[in-house]
């Protein structure tokens, strides 16, 4: 079977939802600046022109992945606090979020955290992983202050560490292991926290 017979058969089988989870998974594996777009389209079996029918460019692919995970984290620090008693609830339901969108949005987050600045898209991805660093180190000093957690521990290095952890999980966390998001996110709480209150 030729490849233009492939390519026209496959490109009934890919929505645009579907493309983009099949290209943010070549993209993991492949690494997203080494992929062409002829490399993308032939790994999935499609006509170039099959993939620009339902993306305009690899950088809107890019763009869209990355600002589903950034939105989901975003909205977790958003929801975080309606019914918060204190700041150190607060960066506990912010952990727990992050832990969620993490694992339900395990191939788009794992992008996003590999994104290094080379186009103008990853830039823009950049600075909105950097707000929201910022407002967490704002919340963990929340919390300092009000003696919820030790205070000997710079604001943003503390909100490193906490994320560094929570990264990490994109590494070695599988969907199909014993472990779902919410037993998930107590371990996460129960490391970080417990390591880092008072009392």
């Amino acid at each position: 079977m030729t490849d233009a017979a492939t390519a026209k058969r496959g490109r009934p089988g890919y929505d645009r939802r579907g493309l983009l989870d099949a290209a943010v998974s070549v993209f993991n594996e492949s690494g997203y600046d080494a992929t062409s777009v002829a490399a993308l389209a032939a790994r999935l079996g499609l006509s170039k022109a099959a993939l620009y029918h339902h993306f305009s460019s690899k950088e809107e692919i890019l763009e869209t992945a990355v600002g589903e995970a950034l939105d989901g984290l975003e909205g977790a620090l958003a929801g975080a606090g309606a019914g918060a008693a204190s700041s150190g609830d607060r960066l506990a339901e912010v952990l727990q979020g992050a832990v969620r969108v993490l694992v339900e949005n395990l191939p788009s987050v794992t992008l996003l955290l590999r994104v290094r600045g080379n186009s103008e898209v990853e830039r823009r991805a950049l600075e909105r992983r950097r707000a929201f660093d910022q407002e967490v180190a704002a919340i963990v000093q929340a919390a300092q202050d009000e003696g919820a957690i030790r205070a000997d521990v710079d604001a943003a290095i503390a909100t490193r560490l906490l994320f560094g952890m929570v990264n990490s999980l994109v590494e070695w966390y599988r969907p199909s292991g014993p472990e779902g998001a919410e037993a998930l996110a107590r371990d996460v709480l129960t490391v970080a926290l417990d390591g880092l209150r008072t009392r």
